[in-house]
């Protein structure tokens, strides 16, 4: 299920980016970037930060070792189109 990035109007004549699922679904929106470069740029950012970024629970729930794993889980079994082809091009070689 790949997802996508759309760039999309803000407030103030800015640009906000939203992070679709492949089904068009809203996963997440950023907040105001002044120009569209600077969205650009925020997307590229984002890319390289949500590959290897942490999980810090911050809610009002206790994080324990099982949800610890099912994300992990997630991360693992879950993966990006890109990166699977990624994976079998670096097997394949």
């Amino acid at each position: 299920m790949a997802g996508y990035f759309e760039l999309v109007d803000g407030p103030n004549d800015g640009y906000r980016i939203a992070l679709r699922d492949g089904e068009g679904e809203l996963v997440a929106m950023s907040t105001t970037f002044a120009t569209k470069q600077s969205a650009v740029r925020g997307i590229s950012a984002l890319r390289e930060i949500a590959g290897t970024a942490l999980v810090k629970d911050r809610s009002h729930g206790r994080w324990t070792p099982s949800l610890e794993r099912q994300a992990h889980h997630l991360h693992l079994f879950h993966q990006p189109a890109w990166r699977k082809r990624e994976t079998r091009s670096v097997v394949g070689h």
